[in-house]
């Protein structure tokens, strides 16, 4: 499992989603990336966890973008008018994370779009996981192509990280965000997701997904925690999660009971 590494040449137009103001852009590979931008909303933490959720997601056998390091100097963009997009290009200088353009995919829309219910077990398994707390009906960060069904934005997963406390619990935690999970009325094979899922990555696996995480990414806030110490609090989240998979699979029994189904 590696990450390739290229170079923005041309930006190409803001996707204008949320607040973190990704772009679609092509690399000196001549192919287009939507690019989530460092200098944006959480900056190294979106894309921490956009990385090791969809190295996570990749490794489970779930279909994902190509995951890529795209390098940005100070001459990308440069002919941008808009002054908020320049003032996010220059904070985002060196490197940053792009996703292979899905060109003409559409938007997986449960209502319309049917997910067998392994496949949306195992989607709702992958997210209490991750503690990915985006993925719901008003946004599923799903997509149609190629008539295949993948998975994209994990950004939001991991919140832990953002305050980096109770690192002791943060495995332990039964997620309560999954009730509002678009698949989890589809997911009434929870239980066979998580057998399956649990032999099919391992905790060395894991590890490495956490090594590949760029060392300038996990140099901030030093003052809280050391590069090392953040890399070995992710790689305990994954392995003691994995571990201890019951606690959520548990909550996501009990929130389905909830729904009356």
């Amino acid at each position: 499992m590696e990450i390739r590494t290229q170079s923005l040449t041309r930006y190409i137009l803001p996707l204008r989603e949320g607040g973190s103001l990704p772009a679609l852009a092509e690399a000196d590979d001549g192919f287009r990336y939507v690019v989530k931008f460092r200098g944006a909303g959480h900056g190294y933490k979106a894309l921490i966890a956009e990385l090791t959720g969809g190295l996570v997601a990749k490794s489970l056998g779930f279909k994902v973008p190509e995951l890529v390091f795209l390098d940005i100097d100070h001459r990308f963009g440069i002919t941008e008018g808009d002054e908020e997009i320049q003032d996010l290009l220059r904070s985002s200088e060196g490197l940053n994370l792009g996703l292979h353009f899905l060109d003409r995919a559409m938007t997986m829309d449960p209502s319309v779009n049917r997910v067998d219910e392994l496949t949306a077990s195992k989607i709702v398994w992958l997210d209490a996981f991750l503690a990915n707390v985006d993925r719901t009906r008003l946004n599923t960060n799903m997509l149609i192509w190629n008539r295949e069904l993948w998975l994209i934005d994990h950004g939001a997963s991991l919140y832990f990280h953002h305050s980096w406390r109770n690192l002791d619990n943060a495995p332990l935690d039964p997620f309560p965000y999954i009730r509002t999970h678009a698949l989890l009325p589809q997911a009434s094979r929870i239980e066979e997701a998580d057998s399956l899922l649990r032999q099919a990555i391992t905790p060395r696996t894991l590890s490495h997904i956490v090594d590949l995480i760029p060392e300038a990414w996990l140099a901030d806030e030093p003052e809280i925690m050391s590069p090392s110490e953040k890399r070995e609090a992710y790689r305990d989240f994954f392995t003691r999660r994995l571990a201890n998979s019951s606690i959520f699979v548990n909550r996501i029994i009990d929130e389905r009971k909830r729904l009356d189904l």
